[in-house]
């Protein structure tokens, strides 16, 4: 009796572990940006949004850059690259397609 008393109090404790590690960390903000799952941040100007939308869309393999906008404008130029650097793990190749 006394196990089985000891193992439910561990699977209540395991269970409110693993739970607590899914908690958000405060809440969502309507500044937020998230983009193909990821999120990158608050407060960017719709030049910076489309950045990092098209770095983002470039290193899934579909090459997209404005380029006028790179050239011209710095927001855009650095959300470019942060889509690019921090979408990059996305992108499956035909070795990875292999494997599975």
């Amino acid at each position: 009796m006394l196990n089985l008393i000891s193992l439910r109090r561990f699977m209540v404790c395991t269970t409110l572990i693993f739970f607590s590690g899914c908690e958000q960390q405060g809440p969502a903000s309507e500044h937020d940006y998230y983009y193909s799952g990821i999120y990158f941040g608050k407060y960017f100007t719709p030049f910076y949004k489309k950045g990092i939308r098209d770095g983002c869309t470039t290193s899934k393999g579909q090459y997209r850059k404005s380029h006028k906008l790179f050239q011209s404008n710095t927001d855009y130029n650095q959300g470019w690259f942060l889509g690019r650097n921090r979408c990059k793990d996305l992108l499956v190749t035909e070795e990875d397609k292999k494997k599975i």
